[in-house]
């Protein structure tokens, strides 16, 4: 992933860090695409509409994917709903999953590993951090871990029973925990199920974010590595620094 804006440090938003498009063997694009019978010059051909997949994958922005390969947003929408277009269209969602699958790592890696942040000191600047965004971390684990770290029991203390300290929606519930409309007054929250795939991907996430920071500040001097870390590197350094 490569920023493309002409000063990196002011890449904030998602269009400044689109992905690799997928490649010409992925499945995404092995969809049977809608075939006109009379195209016209501008018409969206099935080589159009695999380009728009593709493009929609790596930003996960319909809109940005649009400009990519020269189609209006009503042309687009309006050949997704035509019969006979039924595959474009599950490839089409299935490439805004991909695309917000990446803007959650991507937005996972802002909270772990920060962003630059100026040092200032008696009104001159004296170099730069990388700042951890611990509420966007928080948002991120109670959105995708809501049973572990969102808001249990709707009090207004602003922490919640096991979860993070100024967690959860207004009201105290977070979407399907159980508090809110349609639940018993006073009911103890649902017990919680931990372990399932999901819940280990996404910690798997969060453990390469931290195992990155350390293996980066390894290579950069900062602490010392554990002796098993310096036998796998004496191993092979390329290796071991490769996700840095």
């Amino acid at each position: 992933m490569q920023c493309t804006r002409a000063i990196p440090r002011q890449g904030t938003s998602a269009v400044a860090f689109p992905g690799e498009p997928p490649g010409d063997d992925d499945p995404l694009l092995a969809f049977a695409p809608y075939l006109h019978k009379q195209p016209r010059r501008n018409a969206i051909t099935p080589d159009v509409q695999r380009a728009f997949v593709a493009q929609l994958a790596a930003t996960g922005i319909v809109k940005q994917a649009a400009l990519k390969v020269g189609r209006s947003l009503e042309a687009l929408y309006k050949l997704r709903h035509r019969p006979g277009a039924e595959e474009f269209a599950e490839a089409w969602d299935a490439a805004l999953e991909r695309g917000v699958q990446r803007l959650e790592d991507c937005a996972l890696e802002r909270a772990i590993q920060g962003v630059p942040t100026p040092i200032v000191s008696g009104g001159a600047v004296l170099g730069s951090w990388d700042k951890p965004d611990n509420n966007l971390l928080r948002f991120l684990l109670q959105q995708r871990l809501p049973d572990r770290y969102g808001a249990r029991g709707g009090a207004a203390t602003g922490t919640s029973g096991g979860g993070v300290p100024g967690g959860g929606v207004p009201g105290g519930g977070v979407p399907g925990g159980g508090t809110g409309a349609g639940a018993r007054p006073g009911a103890a929250p649902a017990p919680a199920v931990f372990g399932t795939a999901d819940d280990d991907e996404w910690i798997d996430k969060i453990n390469l974010q931290f195992e990155r920071l350390r293996r980066k500040a390894i290579l950069c001097g900062e602490i010392e590595p554990t002796e098993s870390e310096r036998r796998d590197i004496e191993r092979d350094k390329t290796a071991f620094f490769a996700i840095c």
